[in-house]
């Protein structure tokens, strides 16, 4: 990457730490001579990124989430300073920043594409999705009846308390804790999970890039409600299906130039097949 002349700051000032960083990552950027904007309100704006060359989000994942929608429509790099509790997508601790972050504004870091998830409901705009989209009975103690199907395909119906459908990005979040498998984000497919679903049979269902979902609500007496990456809930036009497919446009998320997703999982899950030693 070549210099980087402008710089976006976004902040969650609720996560310990956060301001303090923000300024001096601010100072930083400044002294090098770059133009810098800054915000605490997420989801960010429409055109808050329009002429920036990166994106420095400071918080937890969920403050990622709430730019990434954004970013991917500008193609402006973001770069994730975790000041939250896991962190998968926002990969620079607190002190690899500040470390870093001269060398990050030289352009020394390695960019990764991340597939993401368009979804549309009847003549409503399309909404971008990182991590998933959540489908579900809009109160939270009904069951749903949904059909699902693929390229005009009936795929089954579910009797469930509602579907995921995730990223390979998100599969590590709510599809993972419903089930779903781990899947290495590099891969361009939709992960489908049912949420506690009435059969025995329970199994998440792996579509291809170019397939085009519909999930319908077969429940007369139940309303849905879709919920894009945690952000934002989406109301669903009657008797129209949520059409799900992978986004034409793709995140660029900056990473380390060493950066490796297994270990990133094998850290943050605590993921690994060793014995306990015997005594």
């Amino acid at each position: 990457m070549p210099n980087l002349r402008s710089v976006a700051f976004v902040v969650n000032d609720d996560k310990s730490g956060a301001p303090e960083l923000a300024q001096t990552l601010v100072t930083m950027a400044r002294r090098d001579g770059l133009k810098v904007r800054q915000t605490r309100r997420y989801p960010i704006r429409p055109g808050f990124l329009r002429g920036c060359d990166a994106c420095c989000v400071i918080g937890g994942d969920g403050t990622l989430l709430g730019v990434a929608q954004e970013a991917a429509r500008a193609q402006v790099p973001i770069i994730g300073v975790n000041r939250g509790s896991l962190g998968f997508l926002t990969t620079f601790s607190a002190e690899e920043a500040r470390a870093q972050f001269p060398a990050l504004l030289r352009g020394a870091f390695h960019v990764d594409h991340r597939a993401m998830l368009d979804c549309a409901r009847g003549s409503a705009p399309h909404d971008l999705a990182l991590n998933d989209v959540l489908i579900k009975a809009a109160v939270n103690s009904r069951l749903v009846h949904l059909e699902v199907t693929a390229d005009g395909e009936l795929v089954t119906d579910y009797l469930c308390d509602g579907l995921i459908l995730s990223t390979a990005t998100g599969s590590t979040a709510y599809n993972l804790s419903a089930g779903g498998p781990i899947i290495h984000p590099s891969a361009k497919v939709i992960v489908m999970t049912p949420i506690c679903p009435h059969t025995l049979s329970n199994r998440s269902i792996i579509f291809r890039e170019g397939v085009k979902l519909e999930v319908y609500n077969r429940s007369p007496d139940a309303r849905l409600l879709v919920a894009v990456d945690g952000q934002r809930n989406l109301s669903v036009f009657a008797n129209a299906p949520v059409r799900i497919s992978v986004a034409k446009v793709r995140l660029p998320l900056a990473q380390q130039i060493d950066y490796s997703h297994f270990s990133v999982v094998r850290a943050k899950l605590k993921w690994n097949g060793g014995v306990a030693d015997k005594k």
